[in-house]
């Protein structure tokens, strides 16, 4: 039962995606930051909650572990996620969609690797696929890698040189549309989360429009609770989930430990708000 005092964390990743534990250091380090409620939740795929599941179960106390997957679409050219939490594993209309979903990932990922060694960065594609270890290539893999061969003093950074719109190694995405990717959640028996609105650095105005076009695409909630965050920004979002309707949701996105982010840090709810977990949508999946 997840109850007010559950340390809930429903945004997480492992070396499936781009996180850096394997799964069962993820479900490890989670225990160890006493977080009762965990989603595994990697881009574009569900291998790494088998493992997870199995290291879970068999330990004296285990957390509840709840299936997620996070799903890059396209909105207005803006590269929108969405969190998928209690889908049914093995879904195979889920897992053909997300089959092509990591084949249109390495086709961007390969595009970013030409962008740069255009630009006279050899090997960028290589070493990213090196630290992906035959996961699907991310911006983050590139982040890594570029950092770690002094191309900017830290992944942030990386991302603002090289990787973010407008810059050399960016690819604009292409992947499908918000309305699309939810109906497959659905189809899965799964509940479609608007990941970290405040992330995507839209203006209030484009923010609202985002939130609005969601709820009108399916949608059934968005993540008000994120661990970096102002407390302007978390009232924001919870008025924003109240006045479209959006159930609550709450969430890292940790892939590695660091300073910043943490898993089950920072994750206060406010009152007043409906969370994901409450509502007749949620159903927990082994």
């Amino acid at each position: 039962m997840i109850n007010d005092s559950s340390v809930v964390d429903l945004h997480s990743h492992t070396q499936a995606s781009d996180g850096q534990l394997t799964p069962t250091q993820l479900i490890t380090r989670a225990i160890e930051q006493s977080v009762d409620v965990l989603a595994i939740s990697d881009h574009d795929t569900t291998a790494g909650l088998r493992e997870a599941h199995r290291y879970n179960q068999g330990l004296a106390k285990p957390l509840k572990l709840i299936n997620g997957v996070e799903i890059s679409t396209r909105w207005h050219n803006y590269d929108i996620h969405i969190v998928a939490l209690n889908i049914e594993l093995n879904h195979q209309g889920l897992e053909t969609f997300l089959t092509q979903q990591r084949q249109l990932r390495d086709e961007r990922a390969q595009e970013i690797g030409r962008r740069l060694a255009k630009a006279g960065i050899e090997g960028a594609y290589e070493g990213a696929s090196k630290l992906a270890q035959g996961a699907a290539i991310s911006r983050g893999h590139y982040a890594h890698w570029l950092a770690e061969n002094g191309y900017a003093t830290s992944m942030a950074n990386v991302f603002k040189k090289y990787l973010a719109r407008g810059k050399t190694g960016y690819v604009p995405n292409n992947w499908g549309d918000m309305a699309n990717a939810i109906e497959i959640i659905h189809s899965a028996g799964g509940v479609a989360v608007l990941a970290h609105p405040s992330g995507y650095k839209l203006s209030a105005k484009w923010l609202k429009r985002l939130v609005r076009e969601f709820k009108t695409a399916g949608g059934d909630a968005m993540e008000v609770v994120m661990g970096q965050q102002t407390i302007d920004d978390r009232n924001n979002l919870a008025a924003l989930s109240i006045q479209n309707e959006l159930l609550a949701s709450v969430g890292s996105d940790f892939h590695f430990p660091g300073r910043w982010i943490e898993l089950g840090k920072n994750l206060f709810r406010p009152q007043g708000l409906e969370w994901v977990w409450q509502s007749d949508k949620w159903t927990e999946r082994v």
